[in-house]
């Protein structure tokens, strides 16, 4: 996470974290079951019946989806096609919870936002420095959850400290999707403005270049 930039993440559907997966499920009202060290979901509040056969599980972070539901008909994999798309919105926004409270910031609602067809939720992360003569010490991170689970960030200028926290959590984020941002693709920067340049801890590659002195 880095000053002035704009990072989307895409979620990988063979990489799932258990502990947000089954918050996810819960949230969703899908029936699951932990056998092991493996996390089955049974049910998805599909129409057709799959007489005991799970639709995915999850062994590790690894995923596996059935084939059965691919054998069958085309709507059947349609409907569940949409079906995985509402867990991979609702996987994103549990994990950016998840790793960002974890360092300490804290939700806020984004009372503005409207949602589209392409765009489901927005909200903000927002933590608080703790560094000396640091003016704007309150850093908002604003999310965008897009509809099939990918994860678009923006963020402004960010002190050091809390750029560290975010930088943890962003890894993490990266983790739990399974896939791994790339600078100039993925990662973008925006220009800096004038009364920025010379305050901001980053620079144009994302890195850290200042000492933190905590108040």
């Amino acid at each position: 996470m880095s000053c002035f930039e704009s990072s989307k993440f895409l979620k990988n559907p063979q990489v799932m974290n258990q502990a947000v997966l089954i918050k996810a499920c819960q949230e969703l009202g899908w029936k699951y079951e932990i056998r092991q060290d493996e996390l089955l979901i049974l049910n998805a509040n599909q129409k057709e019946d799959l007489k005991g056969e799970y639709l995915l599980k999850v062994k590790g972070d690894i995923v596996t989806y059935n084939n059965y539901y691919t054998k069958n008909a085309k709507g059947f994999v349609s409907e569940l096609q949409l079906h995985f798309y509402k867990l991979n919105v609702v996987y994103a926004k549990e994990t950016i919870l998840k790793e960002f409270e974890s360092v300490g910031f804290t939700f806020k609602r984004d009372f503005d936002f409207v949602p589209t067809e392409e765009e489901v939720d927005r909200f903000y992360m927002v933590g608080y420095s703790k560094m000396e003569n640091e003016e704007e010490n309150k850093t908002e991170i604003q999310f965008t959850i897009l509809n099939d689970g990918s994860v678009v960030t923006d963020s402004n200028y960010i002190p050091e400290d809390i750029h560290k926290l975010a930088d943890e959590a962003m890894l993490k984020m990266d983790n739990a999707f399974g896939s791994k941002r790339r600078e100039g693709i993925e990662i973008k920067r925006k220009e800096v403005p004038t009364k920025y340049q010379g305050k901001t801890q980053c620079t144009v590659n994302g890195q850290l270049k200042s000492t933190i002195k905590i108040r």
